[in-house]
């Protein structure tokens, strides 16, 4: 319903036709019906006179038309979805302090963790210390120590080392087995021999410094190695080395005698070194010493 204002003073006949001719095009004579409302009675009596007003009602009709209707204006543009609107920058700024504080949380954090360690670790150092110089070792230390120890000794090679030991009493040279460089890792030293505890390949090494005061080149100087066997009666030669034109004068006089080798060695056979003269060997244990150790 569309409400419509006439000139004062005019009918309304020629109101009706007014309106008619202003809205017949822009309404494509789609009015069926117009109405004229009737003032107050007071209107009447004035000289003024007011303007009337008209309603228009009616239904579009299809099959009309003006032809000197002027253009329909377009349709306004949509309106732009909110959502689908751009960060301005204020938001953008929010976003990137947002970040940088995250950042550098996380920065402060992995700081804050690497000082507790290196305190934690230095406080542990210290400790370590204390009982270090009290001759105090913590359990869980002593524990690790323990078994540092068992591995090392489930992987230790068998071998054994003996050093020249100056109380000689008789032959076989006797040695001396735990002072000094001296040492057995699987290997027992008995009845002045090496005794083999498993059967394998072993490697065997002596070394015998000769020395004298007074050259007396008729004398043989003799240097064995050799083995013995429950099992099996006598013994058994393995190495041998001997010495004559060890002096040419009447000076004091040096001759090393070293002897080495690879052998088959079976299970509770002992070796033992023989010499020709006991008095002749110089027992430093840099300088007289035997051993083996198993491959």
């Amino acid at each position: 319903m569309q409400a419509y204002k006439g000139r004062a003073g005019s009918s309304p006949r020629a109101q009706s036709g007014t309106a008619q001719a202003v809205f017949g095009c822009h309404m494509e004579d789609n009015a069926k019906h117009i109405q004229a409302i009737p003032l107050p009675a007071m209107q009447q009596n004035l000289n003024y006179v007011y303007p009337q007003i008209f309603w228009v009602d009616g239904y579009a009709n299809t099959s009309a038309s003006c032809p000197s209707a002027p253009p329909v204006a377009p349709f306004p543009p949509p309106v732009p979805d909110r959502r689908k609107k751009p960060r301005n920058n204020r938001e953008r700024r929010s976003v990137s302090f947002l970040v940088i504080s995250l950042l550098i949380l996380v920065a402060l954090t992995g700081v804050g963790l690497s000082m507790f360690q290196i305190f934690h670790l230095e406080k542990e150092l210290a400790e370590l210390r204390e009982s270090a110089s009290s001759e105090h070792i913590p359990p869980a230390l002593e524990k690790l120590i323990g078994q540092k120890e068992q591995s090392m000794t489930k992987e230790v090679r068998k071998a054994a080392h003996l050093t020249g030991n100056p109380a000689q009493r008789d032959l076989p040279l006797e040695w001396e087995p735990i002072s000094g460089h001296a040492f057995t890792n699987g290997i027992e030293y008995r009845d002045q021999g090496l005794v083999i505890n498993e059967t394998g390949l072993y490697f065997v090494y002596s070394n015998v410094l000769f020395r004298g005061s007074v050259c007396s080149s008729s004398q043989m100087l003799t240097h064995i190695v050799y083995k013995k066997n429950p099992a099996s009666p006598g013994s058994h030669v393995l190495m041998e080395d001997k010495g004559i034109n060890y002096c040419t004068s009447q000076k004091t006089w040096a001759r090393k005698s070293y002897l080495g080798a690879l052998f088959k060695l079976r299970k509770m056979d002992s070796l033992h070194v023989n010499v020709s003269k006991i008095a002749l060997v110089n027992f430093e244990e840099s300088k007289t010493f035997f051993g083996l150790f198993k491959l």
